[in-house]
């Protein structure tokens, strides 16, 4: 019986981002594809637009990153593509709550706000997906029974003024994929970190920069699609030599 391989993606946005790019690139490689996202209405139009390509894919809409939320969308992922005519075999977690403010205008709610995006709900995402892939069989091409790929910023290495809060978060996914890969590397699970230094080309950044040269010039913007290609490329990884992290910046971005 044919199995089929399903990559879990948490954080879309819109779907014009990078968790967008990582469902169609996956797609293309094969895998069906769960989402899983804050915003209904543009999970279920994303949804459509994946399935009017012939994309094997389904939506699991949640209200927060709470460890309760994450853990019901995926035992609603598990009933859908269910084993063991499925297996989940890549996962991505792009989910993030952005503060940038001074330190001393910022508020409990958005600690929490941040805490529980970033350091909750990537701890309740991995290990939902870990105890999916510790069942999992090796896979004979790249030695692993999966990848789990954690999306960072230039926040997740260096704070700066106004940062003090998203910077915190970031560091703290940064820290839990090094540890991860510490620990269940050597059950052949492959965890890893990217570091996307610089902005991405994606409809909010287009109205937000409003400045149609920034969008036609590759050598100071990064591509969603590029991203997406790069974390194939670290699925497609064979055991002997394992990125833990990428950092990904356009040609001409200062670092």
């Amino acid at each position: 019986m044919s199995v089929k391989s399903v990559i879990v993606i948490a954080g879309l946005g819109v779907g014009g981002g990078t968790g967008g790019a990582s469902a169609r690139a996956f797609a293309k490689e094969g895998y069906s594809v769960a989402l899983i996202a804050r915003n209904p209405d543009a999970l279920k139009t994303f949804e459509n637009d994946l399935k009017n390509s012939g994309v094997d894919v389904a939506s699991f809409p949640i209200s927060s990153y709470a460890a309760s939320e994450v853990a019901g969308a995926f035992a609603r992922i598990r009933a859908h593509f269910a084993r063991p005519s499925y297996v989940i075999r890549a996962a991505v977690f792009n989910a993030t709550h952005a503060v940038w403010k001074p330190f001393l205008d910022i508020t409990p709610e958005d600690v929490q706000a941040v805490t529980q995006s970033n350091i909750e709900g990537s701890f309740a995402f991995a290990r939902e997906v870990l105890l999916e892939f510790k069942d999992n069989p090796i896979d004979e091409v790249t030695g692993k029974r999966g990848v789990l790929i954690f999306t960072g910023a230039t926040a997740s290495i260096r704070g700066n003024a106004s940062m003090s809060a998203f910077s915190a978060g970031k560091h703290a996914v940064r820290a839990l994929s090094q540890s991860l890969s510490k620990e269940f590397g050597k059950q052949n699970i492959h965890i890893a970190h990217a570091i996307i230094d610089g902005y991405i080309l994606t409809p909010r950044s287009k109205d937000y920069r409003n400045d149609p040269e920034w969008e036609k010039n590759e050598d100071v913007r990064l591509n969603a699609d590029s991203i997406a290609a790069a974390y194939v490329y670290l699925s497609k990884q064979d055991r002997s030599s394992w990125t833990w992290e990428l950092d990904l910046r356009p040609a001409h971005e200062d670092w």
